[in-house]
């Protein structure tokens, strides 16, 4: 194993940096093997298409009657202080602070009765559609990383899942964990300072031969151990590994500054300051996640602010739901600009929904019952509310949605069949993408 030096600061004694490194022969981006990832996806070709998911994952939980169901005739103490917006869209209203995404409803289905939430600070839900609890060895995976291993890459240079997410102190809010798929299916996670992350740093072409000669040497001793062949072929993923390492694309794919300025300036910048527990509200992350796709990722994540108000509900709406119409409106507009909607689905949504009642401290608290989601792209039928709630905004009363039919939709959009095809566990059981029963939102396809 070697380490290619980012630039930091902090270093150890011996230079390496503190933070900033990748690491080839063990884990390595994100906490997978780089030689694994490519076996994996060599071997699991299924369905292989340039089409991609962005998910924009809200954590805390948004509060879906303050953003896409407003409930004036509820009493003050449920509808709040903001007022309804018409969109371009007959029929259909959103927040006041959502003027951007008002002026895009014809390309989004805003999904108004999301139900089956636990009442759990956890990205698990939307990452995986499935509840966290009753797991199989080695624990449910994410959908990135079921495309990764079902579809691998559209590039061998590039890899199949990104996730975009600073690590969050809130710890259920992180995801991209290994599951029963295996590190080989870990996204990549181009955390801290992404470019420095990719730069060999002091690290010359010839050390970085010198270097791979002595890995090859290394694995073959290793090779004449095994007894069983596992090490066969070995050679020729390390050889992909490197020529990852040392191809511009991925990082070009990172670099923001080759954008147009007047497009940096239209996502707009958020803040870098940590929210809550939780995400900044990087925009440029949005804009990244257009560039990754471009360049051919499959599934781009990314964590976008902290939304558990519990107190202070709308001075806090009003700094964020600004930012994030920006950011998401932006990206929809930019997608459909590049020729890319149709291709890109976009799921904006959080692990549950708020409270009807606003508390005493002006806040909403938790309420599984019913949340919301916002879906772009992926060649569905847009300009559409789906579902509704009751007065109060505190059941669902009409077409109730689980995550289990949006992430069933995402793969839909993807080209598979998540209702009957099938992964692996650790004991070599199958199981179906999604439970008996669900399938895509039917309005959507």
């Amino acid at each position: 194993m070697f380490t290619i030096e980012g630039r930091s600061r902090n270093r150890f004694c011996d230079g390496i940096a503190r933070r900033d490194f990748l690491k080839i022969g063990s884990l390595g981006i994100g906490g997978l093997s780089m030689s694994q990832l490519l076996r994996a996806e060599a071997a699991n070709k299924t369905g292989s298409s340039n089409k991609s998911v962005i998910m924009v994952y809200l954590p805390g939980g948004p509060p879906h009657q303050d953003m896409v169901d407003l409930k004036m005739d509820a009493p003050r103490e449920i509808r709040g202080e903001f007022r309804p917006i018409a969109t371009n869209v007959p029929g259909i209203q959103i927040c006041e602070h959502l003027p951007r995404l008002a002026k895009l409803a014809d390309k989004l289905a805003i999904i108004r009765s999301i139900v089956g939430a636990k009442d759990r600070h956890e990205s698990f839900q939307c990452m995986t559609g499935r509840l966290n609890e009753r797991n199989p060895p080695g624990g449910w995976p994410e959908m990135g990383s079921v495309i990764s291993k079902l579809q691998g890459t559209q590039d061998p240079t590039l890899a199949s899942y990104v996730n975009l997410s600073p690590k969050m102190r809130h710890t259920p809010y992180n995801y991209g964990r290994a599951s029963f798929l295996g590190h080989a299916h870990t996204p990549f996670n181009p955390s801290g300072a992404i470019k420095d992350d990719m730069v060999l740093g002091s690290i010359t072409p010839q050390r970085l031969a010198d270097r791979k000669s002595l890995l090859t040497s290394i694995d073959r001793f290793r090779r004449g151990l095994d007894g069983n062949g596992a090490m066969e072929g070995f050679d020729s993923f390390q050889e992909r590994a490197f020529e990852i390492l040392t191809s511009s694309r991925m990082l070009d794919a990172l670099d923001v500054s080759k954008e147009d300025p007047k497009l940096r300036e239209r996502y707009g910048k958020g803040t870098e300051k940590e929210q809550g527990d939780a995400a900044p509200r990087l925009n440029e992350q949005f804009l990244l996640a257009r560039r990754l796709v471009q360049a051919g990722v499959r599934v781009v994540t990314l964590s976008y602010s902290f939304w558990d108000w519990h107190g202070n509900n709308f001075k806090i709406a009003k700094e964020n739901l600004p930012d994030f119409d920006q950011a998401l409106g932006t990206l929809i507009e930019d997608l459909d600009e590049q020729g890319m909607l149709d291709d890109t689905t976009v799921v904006a949504w959080g692990e549950f929904g708020r409270t009807p009642k606003i508390n005493k401290d002006g806040g909403r608290d938790h309420w599984p019952n019913v949340s919301c989601a916002l879906l772009a792209g992926g060649g569905m039928k847009t300009g559409q509310v789906i579902g509704a709630t009751d007065r109060m905004g505190g059941e669902a009363i009409l077409r109730p949605v689980t995550f289990q039919e949006v992430i069933s939709t995402l793969y839909h959009n993807l080209g598979i069949n998540a209702s009957t095809t099938t992964v692996m566990d650790l004991t070599g059981r199958p199981h179906y993408l999604v439970d008996d029963g669900y399938q895509p939102i039917r309005e959507l396809i």
